[in-house]
């Protein structure tokens, strides 16, 4: 059963859960709109993740590098590597995102959502969520 969650001017929907994979990988499809972004950089210790571009062009920052990913084209991101991403451009990019082994999960970007869709997010609060599920904030990010 697919599961999309929306935050802001990002959709996610997911295919493969740890849940599904007993562990073995998280895997969705994520949408990014014009002009949004992931706002807080951060980096994972305990999982790695591969893009992989499907529509439009999105732009991630890669241990200090901008990385244009448009179809076709992937960006292998090592646990630990701050990283974050943006859609500079004027129509919607989508890409495929695989964590391996399976971690984070859906429960993460429900929490979110969650707390989006409440009104303008406690930047605390949304760290604290962060922090809990395995994604550490940037130093100055």
């Amino acid at each position: 059963m697919i599961e999309t969650i929306a935050i802001g001017g990002l959709e996610l929907r997911f295919f493969a859960t740890r849940e599904s994979t007993e562990g073995g990988l998280d895997a969705f499809e994520m949408t990014v709109q014009p002009q949004a972004r992931m706002p807080v950089p951060h980096y994972h210790e305990n999982w790695d993740e591969l893009v992989y571009g499907l529509e439009g062009t999105l732009t991630f920052r890669v241990d200090g590098r901008d990385i244009a990913i448009g179809p076709g084209q992937s960006v292998f991101i090592r646990r630990g590597i701050v990283h974050g991403f943006r859609n500079d451009g004027d129509a919607p990019g989508t890409c495929l995102c695989v964590l391996t082994p399976g971690i984070l999960g859906p429960g993460y970007f429900r929490e979110v959502a969650a707390l989006v869709a409440a009104g303008a997010p406690d930047p605390a609060r949304v760290v604290e969520i962060m922090r809990r599920h395995g994604l550490i904030p940037a130093p100055g990010g």
